[in-house]
Parts: structure tokens; C-alpha cells; sequence
């Protein structure tokens, strides 16, 4: 027997496959808005995929959501699946849409947002095991402190 499958995508997302938060902290603190995450693979997935050396995860951010301004040791790899928005890398903003691939280097200050009236869908590689974002808050002019 083996433990291959397909999960197969649904209207509401993927069958099997609930919707979490997209992390711990309290939304609407400044941190992140409007964020759900989807972990399709890895050990988080609960299911298949656990051998695996990394994560497969789908996040998506409500029209004029974003994900927490962060940074953290590890990289990782974005492929934009639907909508459209921006990415901030370091001091850096910009465009992304459908099929557009980002690189996030370890330590770079990264951000994902919907800025339009459209949700912004993507999936997100991570290795398995990693360290914990750091999140940086921003103050009222867009400086970040370290």
C-alpha cells in the first residue's frame, strides 16, 4: 500500500484540508490582516506528505489584507496563484500577480499585501524544520525598527 494521494481542490479550497489562522497573534493588531494559511503538505499537514523535508503551504489575504512584516533565518519560495497585490522585500515594494515567483532570502524583512478589491492567493515553500519570524513593527512614516 502506499501512502501517495491526491488532494483535490474544491470551491472552498482543498478536500481535507481546513483553513487555520495565520498564526497565533491577535488579528487586527497591526501585525496582519485579513490572512488564512492552508498547510497542503509536511508534518503540520496532519496526513501526507510528513517524510517530506519542507512545507507546502497556501495562504490567502482578504482584499486589503497583508501577512505580518517579518523576517527570519530561514528562505523561502512564493508562487503567486491568483489576485493581485505587492510583496516588500527589505525597503523594496513590489508588483506580483498570478505565476510570479518570489525568493525570499533568510534575514530579509518581507511583507505580502492585497492592495487592490481583489484577494491575493499563493503557496509558500518552507523547509520542515526552521526558526520563528521575527516580526518588526513599523512606525507611522514606514521606518522599521530592528
Amino acid at each position: 500500500m502506499t501512502a501517495s494521494c491526491v488532494i483535490r481542490s474544491a470551491a472552498a479550497g482543498w478536500a481535507g484540508v481546513e483553513p487555520a489562522r495565520y498564526k497565533e497573534v491577535g488579528e487586527g493588531s497591526g501585525c496582519f490582516l485579513g490572512a488564512t494559511r492552508h498547510t497542503l503538505l509536511g508534518a503540520a499537514a496532519n496526513g501526507p506528505g510528513a517524510a517530506l523535508d519542507f512545507e507546502l503551504r497556501y495562504f490567502e489575504l482578504a482584499p486589503g489584507g497583508y501577512s505580518s512584516l517579518e523576517r527570519h533565518d530561514h528562505p523561502h519560495a512564493v508562487v503567486v496563484l491568483k489576485g493581485r497585490g505587492t510583496v516588500r522585500l527589505g525597503e523594496t515594494v513590489e508588483p506580483v500577480g498570478p505565476f510570479d515567483v518570489v525568493y525570499v532570502a533568510p534575514g530579509e524583512l518581507h511583507r505580502f499585501s492585497a492592495d487592490g478589491a481583489e484577494m491575493l492567493g499563493f503557496l509558500c515553500i518552507v523547509d520542515q524544520e526552521r526558526d520563528r519570524a521575527v516580526v518588526v513593527e513599523e512606525d507611522d512614516r514606514g521606518s522599521t525598527a530592528r
